[in-house]
């Protein structure tokens, strides 16, 4: 995947002075060891410098880091720890942070053994609550070497998404199309997530476009796109136009992303676009996004950049689906009730006219966007994506700002059946545990719009602490039918 960080994290072990410093010295090394042998030693680096009660150390290691390219930390309390230097570093420190704890070895040594990094873990927090710092601490943060190395590991796709955020420019061309308020939400967020919004009108975009004309590069991006579609590739005669679609937003990107590494697209797509491009953009869309430059349907911008996390957790192409429709009495009935354990209400269809990229579709053909040629020429909607979504697992997300400024997320994991949808679009009836319960004690009660991002895989964990980490007050979640919402009626 592209356009999406490289992370390496460092790892500075700290040491309280009333405690034998070869504690965090050998601890560390244990610790190190075991991340190597059970996973990729690219993702770490060893801090030589053990910090002893000391700000001057704290900068020297805070130095070390930086050379080295570091752009995650994790610190590592091999004992009680200094809770002025751990936290300083952490403060001082430019990226995502998490603190670990070293439990002890064994009761043969609990004299001049014993770290109490136990106790240290809960000053530290303290300390940093005190500064206003963020910090991931995982569930149950203290452990052996083994623990801690695979709680490092975890923190990679979640660091790899917060450090992403803060280095994303959100590029939008809008505004939102008439009669389609649900996605619109206050920038102020984007912001606060250390992002950038560049925010354009369709008519700069169509420019650019025009100028891309007979562009040379445009012929290699056609022959990507045939080989790309195969046999699916049902309208040839737009395969130019849509290449030179394609070759407008590259250029774009790498002339307006700036001083940020990184980018999503949150693009018009009606009801102007067709009768002035003379196509419909699904398909550009969904290439881009299967690359890792996540473009979001319908100016939706929070959608883009919860396309953009999970992209970044996942190392994956995701997509955005309207939660569109429920699954009919006579198909769950003889698709479904008998093949899974699923209750009707945990079904519905997740629908998107063609930006799902066909590596995420069981078969795809390129064709003409149904619901707009209900109301214009066929001609001038063609190059939607149409296919049933691959079954697996999945993760339904997003991050949103609410009209009144506030942040608000949802997680909910699941599954894509393989049941035939029977449908158009790029569309799969997927399956959540008490979906129904969830649809309207988290996705109506906290008035979150129509969109869902999905994951292809199981990705709720590093979800839910991503969305802690960047400040969403309510998460929501499928919760089991033995934990009630706070505005289920317990009468229903």
């Amino acid at each position: 995947m592209i356009n999406i960080p490289d992370l390496k994290i460092g790892i500075v072990a700290v040491s309280r002075d009333c405690f034998p410093a070869s504690l965090a010295v050998n601890r560390r090394k244990a610790l190190i060891d075991a991340y190597r042998k059970n996973y990729d030693e690219k993702d770490i680096y060893e801090c030589p410098v053990c910090i002893i009660e000391s700000e001057i150390q704290a900068m020297e290691a805070l130095e070390d880091i930086k050379k080295a390219g570091c752009n995650a930390l994790c610190v590592y309390l091999g004992n009680f720890g200094p809770e002025i230097s751990e936290t300083l570093i952490a403060e001082k420190f430019d990226g995502p942070v998490m603190f670990c704890a070293a439990a002890e070895e064994s009761q043969n040594d609990l004299i001049d053994g014993r770290g109490d990094a136990y106790c240290g873990m809960l000053n530290a927090s303290y300390n940093l609550h005190l500064r206003g710092v963020k910090a991931y601490i995982p569930e149950y943060p203290v452990g052996t070497a083994a623990e801690c190395a695979k709680m490092i590991n975890e923190f990679v796709p979640i660091a790899r998404a917060i450090y992403g955020l803060s280095n994303l420019k959100v590029i939008s061309f809008g505004p939102r199309p008439m009669n389609f308020l649900a996605c619109n939400a206050p920038i102020q967020q984007i912001y606060n997530l250390g992002a950038e919004i560049e925010e354009n009108s369709e008519l700069d975009l169509f420019e650019s476009f025009n100028k891309h004309a007979g562009d040379s590069r445009i012929a290699d991006i056609k022959a990507d796109m045939e080989k790309d579609l195969g046999a699916g590739n049902k309208k040839p005669e737009i395969l130019e136009k849509l290449a030179q679609y394609e070759l407008t937003l590259l250029d774009w990107i790498e002339e307006h992303k700036g001083s940020k590494k990184f980018v999503c697209i949150a693009g018009k797509c009606w009801p102007a676009f067709q009768t002035q491009f003379g196509f419909v953009p699904c398909y550009v869309n969904s290439r881009l996004t299967g690359r890792g430059i996540p473009v979001s349907c319908e100016v939706d911008i929070y959608g883009a950049i919860s396309e953009f996390i999970g992209t970044c957790i996942s190392n994956d192409a995701v997509t955005l689906l309207d939660i569109n429709n429920s699954v009919p009495d006579d198909m769950y009935e003889q698709s479904i009730k008998n093949q899974t354990s699923y209750k009707h209400t945990d079904t519905f269809m997740g629908f998107h006219c063609g930006n799902t990229c066909t590596s995420k579709l069981s078969s795809c053909e390129m064709k003409f966007q149904r619901i707009m040629a209900r109301n214009l020429p066929e001609e001038v909607t063609q190059g939607t994506l149409e296919g049933d979504i691959i079954p697996g697992d999945i993760t339904f997300y997003r991050l949103q700002s609410t009209s009144d400024n506030h942040l608000r997320a949802y997680v909910a994991q699941g599954e894509v059946l393989n049941t035939p949808t029977k449908s158009f679009g790029g569309i799969g009836v997927f399956a959540i545990p008490e979906m129904g319960r969830f649809y309207r004690h988290v996705l109506i009660q906290n008035n979150f719009p129509h969109h869902g991002a999905v994951a292809f895989g199981h990705f709720g964990k590093a979800l839910f602490e991503v969305f802690k980490y960047v400040g969403a007050e309510t998460i929501g979640y499928n919760q089991p039918a033995s934990l009630p919402y706070p505005t289920e009626n317990p009468f229903a």
